[in-house]
């Protein structure tokens, strides 16, 4: 079901900019399956899956840092910083060799992507702009048969911030050559919804990914229960 909030102007759009983990992809199983190996690894006791899932979308590190118990906001000793740091290589070399055992495409989503680019609607481009680091995500998209789709795919080390900072995005649009108003983010989360927002942007949020629960508190402009709503959408 699409759930329109603020009308989105489809015939102005020229730059849709999607979010990686929760909005093309379902990520979840090695994502927890490598965080797990990593509180393992540190004697730490395992976390369910769903636990995981809601800490992810402001990059690894955070991720890493949440799934160890400190909270965003906590001041961290020396100690605690080294210690979240080792954690976090640990986590990501073990991620590198594991990110494709599980991860899959979303049901619907390259029929879509293909409905979208074939479309004499406007649209001129799609890129990725995802808050995991940017080897990875390339590599899942290489992998997973999306690389044609994107003129860009970039990471949450790509800039000197990440989302829901807009840099990113300001980025993309320079690249594109296109206005604010004529650009779109998807995602599953608010961190996405919140981008939207500080780069001026339009925003869509997908309910079926990772942290459907934040967009309650924070909908797009349009909201989607599959992805084969974007090809009515945009």
């Amino acid at each position: 079901m699409i759930t329109i909030n603020r009308p989105i102007p489809k015939d102005k759009l020229k730059l849709l900019i999607f979010d990686l983990d929760g909005t093309l992809v379902d990520s979840r199983k090695d994502l927890a399956n490598s965080i797990n190996a990593m509180l393992e690894n540190y004697h730490r006791p395992k976390l369910a899956d769903d636990v995981i899932a809601t800490y992810i979308g402001d990059g690894a590190p955070t991720l890493v840092r949440r799934s160890l118990g400190f909270i965003d906001d906590h001041d961290l000793r020396p100690k605690e910083e080294e210690f979240i740091e080792d954690a976090l290589v640990y986590f990501l070399e073990y991620y590198r060799e594991h990110k494709l055992d599980f991860t899959y495409v979303y049901d619907g989503v390259i029929e879509a992507l293909q409905s979208i680019s074939a479309s004499g609607n406007g649209v001129r481009s799609m890129a990725v702009l995802s808050n995991k680091p940017v080897n990875p995500s390339r590599a899942i998209v290489n992998a997973l048969g999306l690389k044609d789709f994107f003129r860009s795919v970039y990471g949450g080390n790509s800039f000197e911030t990440k989302k829901p900072d807009p840099l990113g995005v300001n980025n993309l649009l320079r690249e594109a050559g296109v206005a604010p108003e004529q650009a779109v983010i998807i995602g599953d989360s608010d961190i996405d919804m919140i981008t939207g927002r500080n780069a001026a942007i339009w925003s869509c949020g997908v309910t079926y990914g990772l942290s459907p629960e934040t967009l309650t508190r924070t909908p797009g402009d349009v909201m989607v229960d599959s992805p084969r709503e974007w090809v009515e959408v945009f």
